[in-house]
């Protein structure tokens, strides 16, 4: 957390002292929450990691889901394969986000031998060999970031699939997930960009609305 910051409070002025707009704040914040949570070494990500999904399998919403979109750790992003095991083991559907034109995004269930590398790299199901889940069909919802804040404000990559795609699916529980690493004192936010029910980090839980129980 200081890392992002410090980096942070170090930009705030530029052309002699003149604020930056709000673009060039959350560019700030993306590129200081990547950087990170890159640095954080194997073992403190290993720990954060095994912290970070021990407390999302406790959730009753975990526990109650049956239908799960996750992602797959991408540019050292907390990652949740072992929260995923966990879910298979309880039969759960577990869907990944896949990116198409004009920034829309799918939640496919990848069949056997149904991944490749998609857009910008990331591990992704290829969706001729997927089953396709409605977004109102989805129980609860895991969302990576690049930057939040404790009111659940978050910073994404900066394309808006997850801003564009989150208002349609109108019956999950939708959760950010990230270490805290990644976490400034106040998410720079369009008008736009979507507040999660909650956030959770290998620290706590950071409720961001007190009408869904989690």
């Amino acid at each position: 957390m200081v890392f992002v910051q410090i980096v942070c409070m170090g930009t705030a002025r530029k052309n002699g002292g003149s604020r930056m707009t709000l673009a060039e704040e959350k560019q700030v914040q993306r590129k200081a929450g990547i950087a990170a949570r890159r640095a954080l070494a194997p073992e403190p990500r290993a720990a954060a990691n095994a912290a970070l999904c021990a407390r999302l399998t406790a959730l009753p919403c975990f526990r109650q889901a049956r239908t799960i979109l996750l992602y797959a750790a991408f540019g050292g992003e907390a990652d949740l394969a072992t929260l995923a095991e966990t879910a298979r083991g309880l039969g759960k559907t577990l869907a990944y986000p896949v990116c198409g034109e004009n920034f829309s995004l799918t939640a496919a269930v990848p069949g056997e031998d149904g991944w490749e590398a998609g857009a910008y790299g990331i591990r992704t199901p290829i969706l001729s060999r997927a089953e396709i889940l409605p977004p109102e069909a989805l129980d609860l919802i895991f969302v990576p970031c690049t930057a939040f804040d404790a009111a659940c404000g978050r910073v994404g990559m900066g394309k808006g699939y997850y801003d564009r795609y989150l208002p349609r699916c109108t019956r999950a529980v939708k959760l950010g997930i990230a270490f805290e690493a990644q976490r400034v004192p106040h998410a720079a936010l369009d008008e736009h960009d979507q507040r999660l029910d909650a956030f959770i980090t290998e620290g706590g839980i950071y409720h961001g609305t007190d009408k869904i129980e989690l």
